[in-house]
C-alpha cells in the first residue's frame, strides 16, 4: 500500500509571482498565475507518485480557494476547492495521511525581502504567536498537521519562506523557486526548472519519509 499525501497550495510563493496583480481574481495577470500554480502542484503530485504515493489530496489554499484549474490538475489527485472550510488551508487533513507538502507558500507578515509577506490576512493580522513562538502560515499549518501526527516534508516558495521553514521545522525538504529582493520583486528561475526541482524534492521526501517528524506545539497551547 502506498503513501497518502496532503498538499496545501498557496499562490504567493509560486515561481514568477511577485505582485498582487497576479494573485487577485480579476487582475490582468491572475489567470496566468493560476496556470503557474496548477503546474507546480502537478509537479509535486508527479514526484509524490514516483516516490510511492497512491492517494493525493490537494487543498487550494489561496484567497477564495478557487484558483487551481481542476481540468488541468493531475488526474491522480483530488481537489478541495472553495471557501470557507473548516481548517482553511489545512481543510481535509487527518491522521490517515503520511505526509504533507506546502507548495507556493510565503513568509510571515513583516519578513524582510519576502514576496507578498502576510499572515492569513495582511490587512487584519500583524503577528501571531503560539506558545511564545512567532509563526506565519507555515508554522500554523505545520502545527495543525502535527496535531494529526502528519509531518510536513516539503515546503516551496521564495528564499525567505524557505529559511523560515528550515528554522521552524528543522528537517524539511525545501525548494527555492525565487530569490526575493523585496515585497514585489525577485530573481526567478525558469518555471520549468522550478517544476523539475519540486518534482525531484517530492519524490525524495517520500523516499526518505522515515527521517521526518511531525511539528507539534506542546500543550497547553497559548
Amino acid at each position: 500500500m502506498g503513501f497518502k499525501v496532503f498538499i496545501s497550495a498557496d499562490m504567493e510563493g509560486i515561481c514568477g509571482v511577485v505582485h498582487s496583480d497576479q494573485t487577485n481574481p480579476g487582475s490582468r495577470e491572475y489567470e496566468r498565475a493560476c496556470k503557474l500554480m496548477t503546474s507546480e502542484v502537478n509537479a509535486a503530485i508527479e514526484g509524490a507518485i514516483i516516490g510511492g504515493a497512491d492517494e493525493i489530496i490537494v487543498n487550494d489554499s489561496h484567497g477564495s480557494m478557487r484558483n487551481i484549474i481542476i481540468e488541468d490538475l493531475h488526474p491522480k489527485a483530488k481537489l478541495i476547492t472553495g471557501s470557507p472550510k473548516v481548517l482553511s488551508m489545512m481543510a481535509g487533513i487527518n491522521e490517515t495521511f503520511d505526509a504533507a507538502f506546502f507548495i507556493g507558500y510565503h513568509a510571515k507578515f513583516g519578513s524582510i525581502n519576502a514576496i507578498l509577506d502576510h499572515t492569513i490576512s495582511g490587512s487584519v493580522v500583524r503577528s501571531i504567536s503560539i506558545n511564545g513562538l512567532s509563526v506565519g502560515e507555515v508554522g500554523i499549518n505545520a502545527g495543525i498537521a502535527g496535531y494529526y501526527n502528519v509531518p510536513v516534508v516539503l515546503v516551496t516558495g521564495d528564499s525567505t519562506v524557505v529559511e523560515e521553514a528550515k528554522s521552524l521545522l528543522g528537517n524539511v525538504m525545501t525548494v527555492k523557486v525565487k530569490e526575493a529582493f523585496g515585497r514585489y520583486s525577485a530573481l526567478c528561475i525558469h518555471p520549468s526548472e522550478a517544476r523539475e526541482l519540486i518534482k525531484s524534492a517530492a519524490k525524495s521526501a517520500l523516499e526518505n519519509l522515515s527521517k521526518f517528524s511531525p511539528f507539534k506545539f506542546k500543550p497547553p497551547i497559548k
